[in-house]
């Protein structure tokens, strides 16, 4: 039996062209622009779009709503947990005493706390949420692969491509990926490489953090650039390439991302996190999480209208044992912190009205502690829960100060109106100017419709569903 070439990191050759370079390889240009292939049409329709932006703070592993946004004081002692409740801003509202700084600025968030959705597996899960979908074929870790459906960045660069030199998605500072499973939802799926959001893989708190290949070489500048496009485009011509495609050549479109990612400077700009004042760093916090949520910020000014910020690499938030030590330790405080500073500073410079926020994991945790729902747990652990969870929305014309919907006593099911991922993916899109009736089309030229939901109006009107 001939067994399949393996990559050193444990990926298969199959499964790493599956998913496409720019997945496996980070932002490098051979791996953002190789492979990148013509995507099929689309029936676009618009709606009125009050985000210019979004930064989607992924909490990858799945945050236990019950221990933050959704507390149950009066649950019995084996549900409501360790963590005391404490006031917000808003008369009324309560969030976790590990989440001070969210807790002062509650007039600025609106919480969801009827998401719900029936897969407890980490990728199935993470798929239904950036994506607003069911995986195609979902079976237990089914890896990611183009037949997934696209991530939210992808689809706005195939309807509303950004100008050149800036990318429709950016995603830092990991990449979901553990041994030879690859998360699925993180890419362009369906629609091709060559709508993959770029991957930043580089913690951006490290002393020297540097993100490669967005700059010239020692000795190159741009006039140079020019020319020796001029002559590459010439050669090819004459090299027969062209007629050799049926009048196309295969690599103009990337020659021609990679010559405007290198005569732009805007988004290298954007990464030169050191030129932030100081001051300004300490607010955010000098952890990962804190300087990522920055860099978000940095990019979001530069022109990129999609973020996504993983806090963490994968499953850092499935706390299956020590749920209240980490949560308290190491997950909670600088989540606070970073977000609290991201919120702060949008306010400042006028961009929290033109930029959506998000704050959300694939799922939360078990009411009860020590629970099973197939994992191994510890006794002060929780295990993965779909039924119901919380997310926290701010900013683009989101109503903040309010609660929308609800979990039951026990916050083990949706006591209202459960929302779907779907319905959180049509909120994103309408909110970005993105009917989500819109139909894209598959590789098999089938008409698939962007999302099956609905947004969730009371986030903009304030007027429980």
């Amino acid at each position: 039996m001939i067994r399949p070439f393996a990559h050193p990191t444990g990926i298969v050759r199959r499964e790493f062209l599956q998913v496409g370079f720019s997945g496996f390889l980070g932002l490098g240009l051979n791996g953002l622009l190789a492979g990148r292939s013509s995507v099929q049409g689309a029936a676009i329709r618009s709606t009125p779009a009050k985000a210019k932006s979004m930064i989607f703070v992924f909490l990858t592993g799945g945050l236990s709503h019950i221990d933050s946004f959704d507390m149950k004081p009066d649950a019995p002692e084996g549900i409501r947990g360790e963590f005391k409740p404490i006031a917000t801003s808003v008369p009324g509202i309560q969030f976790c005493e590990h989440l001070p700084g969210l807790a002062s600025r509650a007039h600025m968030l609106a919480v969801v706390r009827s998401l719900s959705h029936q897969h407890t597996n980490h990728l199935n899960g993470t798929h239904q949420l950036l994506t607003g979908h069911p995986q195609p074929g979902a079976f237990f870790d089914k890896i990611a692969s183009r037949d997934d459906y696209p991530c939210y960045a992808s689809v706005l660069d195939k309807l509303s491509p950004s100008e050149a030199g800036v990318p429709s998605g950016v995603t830092l500072p990991t990449f979901l990926m553990e041994g030879p499973l690859t998360w699925p939802g993180q890419h362009a799926g369906f629609l091709g490489p060559k709508h993959d959001p770029w991957l930043i893989r580089q913690d951006p708190s490290r002393p020297g953090f540097q993100v490669r290949d967005l700059s010239l070489p020692e000795g190159l500048d741009p006039q140079r650039v020019q020319r020796r496009r001029a002559l590459l485009d010439d050669l090819s011509s004459h090299a027969g390439v062209a007629d050799a495609n049926g009048g196309k050549d295969p690599f103009a479109d990337q020659r021609a991302q990679a010559y405007s990612l290198l005569s732009s400077g805007r988004v290298a700009h954007a990464f030169e996190i050191e030129r932030e004042d100081p001051k300004v760093r300490d607010r955010y916090g000098r952890h990962m999480f804190g300087q990522s949520l920055l860099m978000a910020r940095r990019l979001v000014q530069a022109g990129v209208p999609i973020v996504q910020v993983n806090m963490g690499r994968v499953q850092t938030w499935d706390t299956h044992s020590g749920n209240f030590t980490a949560l308290k330790g190491r997950l909670l405080p600088p989540t606070d912190q970073g977000v609290s500073a991201l919120l702060d500073d949008l306010q400042a410079s006028g961009l929290l009205d033109e930029t959506l926020v998000i704050v959300a994991g694939e799922f939360g945790r078990t009411p009860r502690i020590g629970r099973s729902t197939g994992n191994v747990n510890g006794k002060d652990g929780r295990d993965h829960w779909a039924a119901v969870f919380s997310a926290v929305f701010a900013g683009a014309g989101v109503r903040g100060g309010q609660v929308i919907g609800q979990s039951d006593k026990m916050g083990a099911h949706s006591a209202s109106r459960p929302y779907s991922p779907g319905d959180f993916a049509a909120t994103i899109y309408q909110s970005l100017g993105i009917d989500p009736a819109t139909e894209l089309r598959d590789r098999l030229e089938r008409p698939i419709r962007l999302c099956n939901g609905e947004a969730i109006a009371p986030l903009f009107s304030g007027v429980s569903a």
